[in-house]
């Protein structure tokens, strides 16, 4: 075995390993919305306090996220995974065993300190070990693999019907063993970088710190202001609906059991493991990446509209929403990459997940006071109707601002764009 054939199979190892821990962190994520009508059945949760269980995850990252991308220059990227995979699994088991809500929203909490760092924390270890062609394939890989977590928290009904069937504590006990599974691979990637990985990424280029610098945000032009807007408004709307509020939704007013109403919910992710990855490959071929996200972002309020005013098979409105989930964060990194220049890039990225975590945090929290001051239930299905309409006028918005920043900076000379010089001009 060459040395180089060797490098390349430590990193398809680490790799894997990064990978299956970034399943179970989707899926601790997403495993509250499962078991959302559960809780209040069974706990009398009301729809603030189920909203507060995802939005308490956010609310910490819009200042975290910003520390946490320097702890991971500083102290590298197999420590940190490790460490914060460590923090996920405690919150992971708190929000199982906590007799109360208090307990249950300090369990969310603690996980939302590790998760957004473990974020960072494994896009960092993708690039410690591949460079050149290997390293867009890979991210997009991770990624999809992470979201293949999500789709199986949505169809843990499903296929852990039994735990179900016992209440709310034995799926949260099952995100837990997930969680689990998540640091041990952490731990054996973190190994694995101590033994062999040291002369893999000395060979490897540096990678430079891109700090946060407020006076940064000077040179910004506007285009690149629109498509901030659009990432707060699209994510606000698409991550509280989908992983909060969206299961129970479908069982209320859609009349839908619990394993079918996850199902459903379920194909969203199914389809952006595969069309993300194929839509970036597209966009790339055609060069052209406005045009394609004000399409992307037209889908969500289409389908939202679909699914608030017709009573039928939610199928078409789940395709819409795959479709829209898909397209727009094939599209929206990229894009950032050409409207910035290259020693902003960072400082872009940073703003833009701290605004997107804010608004994740408060749109969660506004759903949930909606539904509770409408009396939102089963018995009260015209209820969600507040919720929808919030949803609606959020994706409207969005889908506004990915006009204007085509309308702005969508010609190809724009898109073609890489040098500071094209990104201030627009």
């Amino acid at each position: 075995m060459t040395e180089s054939s060797s490098a390349r199979r430590l990193a398809w190892l680490i790799f894997v390993l990064v990978a299956v821990a970034m399943f179970g962190n989707y899926y601790v994520y997403d495993s509250i919305g499962p078991v959302t009508d559960l809780l209040q059945q069974q706990r009398g949760f009301s729809d603030t306090q189920v909203g507060m269980l995802n939005a308490i995850y956010n609310l910490p990252n819009i200042v975290l996220i910003l520390v946490g991308g320097v702890l991971v220059d500083r102290f590298g990227a197999a420590r940190m995974t490790l460490w914060t995979a460590a923090i996920c699994l405690a919150g992971a088991v708190l929000t199982a065993v906590s007799p109360d809500f208090t307990g249950m929203a300090a369990g969310r909490l603690l996980f939302g300190i590790g998760a957004e760092t473990f974020g960072i924390a494994t896009l960092a270890a993708v690039a410690d070990y591949f460079s050149g062609r290997d390293l867009a394939f890979a991210m997009g890989l991770s990624i999809a693999i992470g979201r293949l977590g999500s789709y199986a928290a949505d169809m843990s009904p499903t296929w852990f019907d039994s735990a179900y069937a016992q209440g709310w504590q034995p799926p949260l006990l099952i995100a837990s063993a997930i969680a689990a599974s998540a640091f041990l691979a952490s731990l054996a990637y973190w190994v694995l970088d101590r033994r062999a990985g040291r002369q893999i990424k000395a060979a490897a280029p540096a990678r430079q710190a891109e700090p946060f610098v407020l006076r940064d945000l000077l040179h910004f032009g506007r285009a690149y202001w629109y498509l901030l807007a659009l990432c707060v408004l699209w994510y606000s709307v698409i991550m509280a609906f989908r992983s909060t509020f969206s299961i129970k939704y479908f069982q209320h007013v859609h009349g839908m059991d619990l394993a079918a109403a996850g199902a459903v919910n379920s194909y969203v992710f199914l389809a952006a493991m595969f069309a993300t990855p194929a839509f970036g490959w597209l966009c790339d071929r055609i060069g052209r990446y406005a045009p394609l996200l004000a399409l992307g972002a037209l889908l969500l309020p289409l389908a939202l509209a679909v699914m608030a005013l017709s009573h039928g098979s939610l199928w078409l409105s789940t395709a819409l929403i795959g479709i829209s989930f898909s397209l727009v964060p094939a599209v929206m990194w990229p894009l950032t990459s050409r409207l910035v220049a290259p020693n902003r890039f960072g400082t872009a990225i940073g703003l833009m997940w701290v605004v997107q975590n804010a608004g994740i945090g408060a749109a969660n929290l506004l759903a949930g006071w909606l539904n509770d001051r409408a009396g939102a239930s089963a018995q009260n299905p015209a209820g969600y109707q507040d919720m929808m309409l919030f949803f609606g006028i959020t994706s409207v918005l969005g889908c506004g601002f990915a006009i204007a920043l085509w309308l702005r900076a969508g010609r190809r000379a724009h898109e073609l764009g890489h040098q500071a010089g094209a990104a201030t001009s627009t």
